[in-house]
């Protein structure tokens, strides 16, 4: 049995706080107003279907990974090509995340540092768990679930407790009818955070039971979906479909608005806490797979790849000048333009040719047997 064998649970847990992950930070679905939750559910839906062609791509072959089954079915240079392709994917996101987790960290922590200083030892950080491999990264979300759980738990019980909500801000349902749900949710929902799940495939074959993983990933999915979307309406009931549109860390916002209320004289620093959590589990899962390509790809081993692919991420992270620009790219460029490439367009070929191939072998063995 492998090393880096990946039980069901940790699986599992991990998904949903890389599904988490850094999805808390912002209001989704804000062309929806007070319809986000709807645009959050029918993303969530696209998404689920996203998520079954994903393991049906696994179940088709599940000796491989995402990389090995592109050099597989498509050719060793055809296929390293798509595979290059997923790594410097997975590695802008892993960018994505650094600045993320940077800029949140001086704009509540420390103003004072330097940005680039605060990424830099985050990114030590990062690429020290990832230098342990994907096993040990996995078993330690099991053990930062508890607290993610209480951070997020105590946040809802604040918010509906002490007065800050206003069920109103819901109303009316479907104003200007269903168009502006559809813009919301298409695709941008579904390529943040939904999508992103194709990282998993990276993941998939080095999970021991393959029985119930069909199962615990699809329970998994919809819990997390419920909750993603219960924490997008709660920034509308707090602060309304139009500030919350306009703030850059809207549950920050709330957050501070609780307290005000002086329930929770620190509940900001909750907040912090679990999103560091959150943004930093994502980054390293996404750094791993990265990683995990190179290593499939160039056949070195993994650890060699983390420094130099540390340095990449960190140089990425900071193209953008503004994080304005930053997040706008994010938000409104990428996630609509480029990432359905890579989390619908690619993933859905490699399962027609592989279907192709299964059928083809099928036939073979038919005509032989006769």
């Amino acid at each position: 049995m492998s090393k880096n064998n990946i039980g069901l649970q940790a699986l599992a847990v991990t998904f949903s706080m890389f599904q988490v992950g850094s999805t808390t930070l912002f209001f989704l679905g804000s062309q929806a107003k007070q319809d986000a939750w709807l645009a959050m559910l029918l993303g969530a839906a696209a998404g689920l279907l996203l998520l079954a062609m994903y393991l049906g791509i696994h179940h088709l072959d599940a000796r491989y990974d995402l990389y090995e089954l592109n050099k597989v079915y498509f050719g060793k240079i055809i296929g390293s090509i798509f595979g290059l392709a997923f790594i410097a994917y997975f590695t802008y996101e892993a960018s994505r995340n650094l600045r993320d987790l940077s800029e949140l960290t001086v704009a509540t922590l420390l103003n004072r540092t330097p940005l680039s200083v605060v990424a830099a030892i985050a990114l030590l950080v990062i690429a020290n768990c990832v230098r342990y491999g994907p096993k040990i990264n996995f078993l330690t979300c099991i053990a930062l679930l508890p607290i993610m759980i209480l951070g997020y738990g105590s946040l809802v019980v604040l918010i509906l407790t002490t007065g800050v909500a206003h069920f109103e801000f819901m109303q009316p349902i479907l104003e200007n009818g269903f168009k502006p749900v559809w813009d919301a949710a298409i695709p941008e929902i579904i390529s943040f955070p939904f999508g992103q799940a194709v990282l998993f495939l990276a993941f998939f074959s080095l999970v021991t039971d393959k029985k119930n993983l069909n199962k615990a990933m699809t329970l998994t999915y919809c819990g997390v979906a419920i909750l993603l979307t219960l924490f997008n309406q709660l920034i509308v009931l707090v602060l309304g479909p139009e500030l919350a549109a306009i703030c850059t860390y809207p549950l920050l916002e709330v957050v501070q608005i609780i307290q005000m209320t002086r329930v929770f004289e620190r509940a900001d620093a909750l907040f912090t806490l679990i999103l560091f959590i959150g943004i930093g589990t994502k980054a390293i899962l996404f750094y791993a797979g990265a990683v995990i390509g190179l290593q499939r790809i160039a056949w070195l081993k993994y650890k060699i790849w983390v420094i130099p692919l540390g340095i990449v991420i960190y140089a990425v992270s900071f193209i953008s000048p503004t994080y304005t620009e930053f997040v706008w790219i994010g938000l409104h460029l990428t996630v609509t333009k480029v990432w359905p490439i890579f989390q619908m367009a690619l993933p859905a070929l490699l399962f027609v040719v592989m279907l192709l191939r299964k059928k083809k072998r099928a036939e073979g063995g038919s005509k032989s047997g006769g």
